[in-house]
């Protein structure tokens, strides 16, 4: 089963929020304001490869900013507008995100074509420099999460932050190529290469938010295994239908079911072992029953 360490009940996780979002919140303005730096840098050394790696960084920083988020807002119930809380909005960012990745994306695709085409000059020291002090963010931002791993939003986050330290060495090596072997196509070959890396982060999040954003099914989650365990281990049950699980974020399933039962069982009874079997078996804290007694009044 997914997620069997965190059970969350009701709309509040059971993490102690200010043990993880302390670091977290620290590892994602180190990174944030790093990025931004890398970014002005890239454009003024006019290095591919450091605009390429902020890219990289901008991915790991929204990682960082949603777990932190998602830390804080846990303790932010529900509302009469929101009746599920604010914890949707945590998905509906890190899409946004996605698309702004895939738009990245596509602009230094291009450029390091063109660069391909006509290698153009990037100041090889500035750019080493920049690099290295990228890594050196990376390792420390990676210290601050690997003190609470508890939690599997900070692990994401960390493995996000131990990717980039991928992305600042491959800038590393393109800074020293051109400056030892004044190999122009450094650049843009390795740019290229980050292009990769970051495809498949930008991917990912925006599979797995839309995922969400669509309803499906959380990972992990066999409706037809809630079905036949149902009608198995609670007794009185006949038959479970009209079975619907989705997820207000990856790790907060919901449900809602049909349950056909005999005439002469307890209904409270019944509905207290549904939730159980739920709960214990499937990891799933709120679920909504119906019960009936014959035929299906939406059928």
């Amino acid at each position: 089963m997914a997620h069997h360490h965190h059970p969350s009940h009701g709309h509040h996780f059971k993490h102690d929020e200010p043990v993880d979002a302390k670091p977290l919140g620290r590892a994602f303005l180190l990174i944030s304001s790093f990025m931004v730096i890398e970014l002005v840098a890239g454009l003024w050394t006019n290095a591919l490869v450091l605009i390429a790696d902020a890219g990289h960084m901008f991915l790991d920083a929204a990682a960082l900013g949603l777990a932190w988020w998602a830390a804080k807002i846990a303790a932010r119930g529900a509302d009469q507008k929101r009746s599920y809380g604010y914890h949707r909005v945590q998905v509906l960012a890190a899409f946004i995100n996605g698309i702004t990745l895939a738009g990245l994306i596509i602009g230094l695709s291009i450029e390091a074509v063109a660069r391909l085409l006509t290698p153009e000059p990037m100041m090889a020291i500035p750019t080493l420099l920049v690099a290295t002090a990228g890594f050196v963010v990376n390792v420390i931002a990676f210290r601050l999460l690997h003190s609470a791993t508890d939690n599997s939003n900070v692990r994401s986050a960390a493995l996000h932050v131990l990717g980039d330290l991928l992305g600042s060495a491959v800038a590393m090596t393109a800074a020293v190529a051109v400056y030892f072997f004044g190999w122009l196509y450094a650049d843009p070959i390795l740019t290229l290469l980050i292009v990769v890396i970051l495809t498949r982060g930008a991917y990912r999040v925006i599979k797995e938010s839309t995922h969400i954003l669509l309803e499906g099914v959380p990972r992990g989650v066999d409706l037809a295994a809630i079905r036949t365990t149902l009608a198995d281990q609670v007794a009185g049950v006949q038959q479970i239908h009209h079975v619907h699980v989705w997820g207000l974020t990856e790790e907060k399933p919901l449900v809602t079911l049909h349950a056909l039962v005999e005439e002469h069982a307890s209904l409270q009874t019944v509905m207290t072992e549904i939730k159980a079997v739920l709960r214990d078996t499937f990891n799933i804290e709120h679920s909504t029953v119906q019960i009936e007694h014959g035929q299906c009044p939406d059928d």
